[in-house]
């Protein structure tokens, strides 16, 4: 992966040495507020228009976040909006100061009661930015939590306030945005799962900071990421016009039981969507008919069942070593302890998953081979790793801490899939659907990993398949509803959404 395509994630400090850096360059504060005030309003008036949403209402803090806002109330009045200001603070820093008295001169009223905002059609969030650090008490809670009643939508400028934003912690109170529009670059506690509930929808607005100042502040690795449209560049969709089968990649699906017959299969409808040029499926033998009535370009091995028709091993005449990558778990049952062991001996590269990673818990043998996958869900993580979760400290922080551990990519599947290397890197997903959230869809995403896998290095896989799988299932949410994206209706869709993004980069 190529770090510095990405836009980084930076923490509360990170961010502050930032902007300081920048302000002792030369660029002047009031610059800064005016250019981040005019992008904001672009963004609104483009996703808000007047026509649809003529009363705004907005709430503006004593600090620099309050001076945003304030531009952003200047620039809506006078492209015609109704502007109503909210401001419960007396004191406020001097350049937020200026900007009120300058919007009261304008005639933009204020109120005194957040009350008068509730028919509004809008409201804008420029209470806190980043860094607050103190709990939210008194008629200030009282005011938020009635804002998150009201039903009109609520955009937050760079961090919705109340939260933390470097945990992603409510401090007593937080306002409930449907859209946060981060200022500049990612702020972590934007990306932890927990806090997604008054995030909303993220959207990065970038202000122009120059590449070098952050090389300069953000020397030091690890550091965090967030995946975006550019990793469609990395997909394996370069081919020699003489190429063949076997330079596209070899990889074998393990899983399959009859009491879990229909995993593998949506993780074999999913891989060969990523072109692999040969895909072995290795099942119980009584799922052999199945597999291959329904991906019928697949050469499907039957093996050795238990009297619970789980794979009781592998064949000898299956060699593993002619595989680009192997990927295990999608219906195996905890019974296949044997296929685990012999596919970590195999020394291919691995995506491991469901029960192979249940497995995996009962013996942990870390450090793991070079170039493994694990994808594991929460509960999942839990088992790996108990020890970490107990240790306190958010997912992106565990994640990290197992990714070392183990010598694995670690890919923790959730709301905010987060993707850590075993240097510590850290990439997250800032873009998906509740509607995945259902059985099947990890199996679809296994796949995809898998048929990457075995065309390209590991971390690229992870992060191409869990940006793939995102956006297919948004892509298909578009069409379906948050309930109709059942896993084969996401494989229809992962080819399209492929095909659009290609298109629109033309």
């Amino acid at each position: 992966m190529t770090r510095t395509r990405f836009s980084p994630i930076v923490t509360t400090a990170e961010m502050q040495a930032i902007e300081g850096a920048m302000f002792n360059r030369g660029f002047p504060v009031p610059a800064l507020m005016e250019k981040v005030g005019q992008r904001l309003s672009h963004f609104l008036q483009s996703e808000f228009p007047r026509a649809q949403y003529p009363r705004v209402g907005i709430l503006a803090g004593p600090g620099h976040n309050g001076g945003d806002a304030l531009v952003v109330a200047r620039e809506l009045w006078h492209r015609g909006y109704a502007v109503t200001l909210w401001q419960p603070f007396d004191r406020l820093k001097p350049l937020t100061a200026d900007h009120a008295r300058y919007a009261r001169f304008l005639g933009i009223p204020f109120v005194q009661t957040v009350a008068a905002l509730q028919e509004v059609n809008l409201i804008v969030d420029g209470l806190f930015g980043f860094g607050l650090e103190r709990e939210l008490t008194g008629e200030l809670t009282h005011s938020i939590n009635q804002i998150n009643t009201w039903r009109q939508p609520r955009v937050s400028i760079d961090v919705p306030s109340g939260l933390h934003s470097d945990t992603g912690a409510v401090l007593g109170a937080a306002i409930q945005a449907d859209r946060t529009l981060c200022l500049g670059l990612w702020k972590r506690g934007l990306l932890v799962e927990e806090a997604q509930p008054w995030v909303g929808q993220g959207v990065l607005i970038p202000f122009d900071i120059p590449a070098s100042i952050i090389e300069e502040v953000l020397a030091t690795t690890p550091r965090g990421f967030c995946l975006d449209q550019t990793c469609w560049q990395d997909l394996p969709l370069g081919r020699s016009p003489i190429t063949h089968k076997y330079q596209q990649g070899q990889l074998l699906l393990l899983g399959g039981s009859t009491a879990y017959g229909g995993s593998i299969l949506l993780s074999a409808l999913a891989a060969r969507c990523t072109g692999v040029g040969m895909l072995v499926v290795a099942v119980p033998q009584s799922l052999k008919p199945l597999v291959l009535m329904r991906v019928p370009d697949a050469i499907v091995v039957g093996c050795p069942e238990t009297p619970t028709g789980a794979i009781a091993h592998l064949p000898e005449t299956l060699d593993l070593t002619r595989f680009s990558a192997i990927a295990c778990g999608p219906g195996l049952t905890p019974e296949a302890v044997g296929v685990v062991e012999t596919v970590l001996r195999a020394g291919r590269s691995l995506v491991l998953d469901a029960d192979a990673l249940n497995i995996l818990a009962k013996f942990t043998p870390w450090p793991l081979p070079n170039s493994t996958i694990l994808t594991p869900h929460y509960g999942e993580f839990r088992r790996l790793f108990p020890d970490l979760v107990a240790a306190g400290g958010d997912r992106l922080d565990q994640v990290t801490a197992a990714a070392a551990r183990s010598n694995a990519v670690v890919v923790l599947k959730g709301a905010r899939t987060a993707i850590a290397s075993s240097k510590g890197d850290l990439w997250i997903n800032p873009e998906s659907t509740p509607a995945l959230a259902r059985g099947g869809s990890g199996d679809v995403l296994t796949g995809l990993i898998g048929g990457l896998l075995a065309q390209q290095e590991a971390l690229t896989a992870a992060c191409c398949g869990v940006w793939w799988h995102a956006q297919a299932g948004l892509q298909a949410e578009q069409q379906a509803t948050s309930l109709g994206v059942y896993p084969e209706h996401l494989i229809a869709h992962l080819l399209p959404t492929l095909q659009a993004a290609l298109t629109s980069c033309v």
